[in-house]
């Protein structure tokens, strides 16, 4: 048996102590899970998840606790100090982690947060974290077909929009003009592939492809004022971000929905809203 460094690993209880419980490390020996962790009627034998890392004296060590990264991951983390040899950032356990100054873009600053990538430090044995990102990103061609959905970590702002870390391993970019809705770095959440150009990197966009379409989101605005009691506050002279934050499309698609509802004479409108046709 192997144990993963940084990450959780399925390990079985083999001896009990007044500090805590030792499991079953196979070559690495047996590693303490210390008292505070341990879980009420846990029992010799019995397999517990729990996250190895290394204490202050440099010994595996496990833990309960879900960290905010893994080795292995990205995350936006916070600084909790720093010193002569570098920072550390706050990852929900007791031993903060360390980001060598070799490993810093800038030199951190105490409260300021960073996305950074963790990885096994190959001379130390050490987990340790860079905010290196791009050395850490995958260089294969990604395989996702335009319109699949995935996850994003918001990595940082440019003057062309926001660039995004997808799934974990791939570089991508969602495009200013195309962003309906506040961005920030460290935000998680989900995207849909544009297209995935030559150089590997994902063009991503944040509605669902086709849900744009006119028909379709007169229909959602139809049933929308309906379901609202006949009148909305919104009109084509909205802010951008208020029409996104309700139905998820551009101010562009907004537009084309009420006037093609207003063709029909299905509504009326009025410079406080809209309002169903009597």
């Amino acid at each position: 048996m192997n144990i993963d460094l940084g990450k959780f690993n399925t390990l079985k209880v083999v001896k009990e102590v007044d500090f805590g419980i030792y499991l079953d490390g196979g070559e690495d020996g047996e590693i303490l899970l210390p008292k505070r962790y341990v879980p009420e009627e846990c029992e010799i034998g019995q397999d517990l998840n729990v996250f190895i890392y290394l204490d202050n004296e440099e010994r595996l060590v496990a833990t309960t606790l879900t960290p905010l990264i893994e080795v292995g991951q990205f995350a936006y983390l916070e600084v909790a100090w720093v010193n002569e040899y570098g920072a550390f950032l706050n990852w929900g356990l007791m031993k903060d982690l360390f980001v060598p100054f070799r490993e810093q873009k800038q030199k951190m600053q105490i409260g300021e947060k960073y996305i950074v990538y963790a990885h096994v430090d190959d001379d130390s044995y050490r987990i340790v974290a860079s905010a290196k990102v791009e050395r850490y990103l995958s260089k294969s061609q990604p395989s996702y077909q335009p319109g699949e959905e995935v996850q994003i970590l918001v990595w940082q702002k440019t003057t062309l929009g926001f660039k995004a870390i997808v799934e974990n391993s791939y570089s991508g970019l969602l495009y200013e003009n195309e962003i309906f809705q506040s961005l920030h770095t460290g935000m998680r959440l989900k995207a849909y592939v544009k297209q995935v150009r030559e150089d590997g990197k994902i063009d991503l966009i944040l509605q669902k492809p086709g849900f744009e379409k006119v028909d379709d989101f007169s229909k959602t605005l139809l049933d929308y004022i309906k379901d609202k009691g006949g009148r909305i506050a919104l009109n084509d002279k909205s802010p951008a971000e208020d029409i996104y934050a309700i139905f998820g499309v551009s101010k562009k698609t907004f537009k084309k929905g009420v006037g093609d509802l207003y063709k029909k004479h299905l509504i009326l409108l009025s410079d406080n809203g809209i309002t169903l046709a009597g």
